[in-house]
């Protein structure tokens, strides 16, 4: 045991600085989540404060747009997994049937380069591509005859703007990892199976898909665990008064209760009640990649 401890030192020090940042990051604020149970003064501090138990918890539930906010909330979180899930897929396909491997590697980079983007960036870009009065894409519809759309304040186009762009910046990401898995598969199954008689699309489907049905179900599970996290930090840079019937989330709804309108101890009642249900729902969608595919991530 001495001297598997010799040789695996080096490996416990490497992993040694992000356990810190989690630790650190992570874990210690939890210590914060007893605001929830508090009327939580910060000049009085955590000791300081009146504990009122469920109180706050009563009062959210009690709130007239927090079902409307909860609702919004899935449905784009829901729509942003399916677009996550389906795209990549279908773009990992057609990249692994190009032959030249210059020009696949340029699709790769092309798709791949808005990931390192910060929405700051993409949204000014989205914001002058949707203009309703100068906007490209708005400049097309006019071509067409059509009548211009304002995406960003409409209820009606707002929620499917936030998942196209979503796709947009992170679905060359994952495109690059289920390519990855298309080059664990056994290029001697493909020959089997055209020997056989088996054309592009049975190969596709009964031997690519398959070979990446693992990959799918990690990415699949793990992004469950998300469902309640429609993404902050886009819809804050994109959204507006005019389309909060649409597009206000659990996230933007905590910022303003908690940060804006110094509600710290309503603020804290939602995000944990939002991370109960995730942690619900994470735990169901390990069970069932178990139960139904017979995968275990742990």
């Amino acid at each position: 045991m001495s001297k598997r401890w010799k040789l695996q030192l080096p490996l416990h020090l490497m992993i040694m600085p992000g356990l810190l940042l989690i630790l650190v990051y992570q874990y210690v604020p939890m210590a914060g989540l007893v605001i929830a149970f508090m009327d939580y003064v910060p000049a009085r501090g955590l000791f300081g404060s009146e504990w009122v138990g469920w109180d706050n918890f009563e009062y959210v539930f009690q709130l007239p747009d927090i079902w409307r906010v909860v609702g919004n909330t899935l449905q784009i979180a829901v729509m942003k997994i399916a677009a996550g899930l389906i795209f990549p897929i279908i773009a990992a396909l057609l990249l692994n049937e190009i032959a030249r491997m210059w020009f696949k590697r340029a699709l790769q980079t092309m798709i791949y380069v808005p990931h390192f983007m910060s929405w700051i960036i993409l949204g000014g870009i989205l914001i002058d591509l949707l203009s309703p009065g100068k906007g490209m894409i708005n400049d097309i519809i006019a071509w067409l005859g059509w009548e211009p759309q304002f995406f960003l304040g409409d209820n009606r186009w707002f929620p499917y703007v936030l998942v196209f762009s979503d796709t947009w910046k992170d679905f060359g990401f994952n495109t690059i990892v289920y390519l990855a898995a298309l080059t664990a598969i056994n290029p001697d199954l493909y020959e089997a199976a055209a020997i056989d008689g088996a054309n592009h699309w049975r190969r596709t489907w009964h031997i690519t898909l398959p070979g990446m049905r693992a990959i799918i179900i990690l990415l699949l599970t793990l992004s469950l665990g998300q469902v309640l996290n429609a993404g902050f930090e886009q819809v804050y840079v994109l959204y507006s008064p005019q389309v909060y019937e649409s597009g206000d989330i659990i996230d933007t709804l905590v910022y303003r209760m908690g940060l804006v309108n110094s509600q710290f101890s309503f603020a804290t009642a939602v995000g944990l009640f939002k991370s109960f249900v995730s942690l619900l729902l994470i735990s169901i969608s390990y069970w069932m990649a178990y139960r139904f595919a017979g995968y275990r991530i742990f």
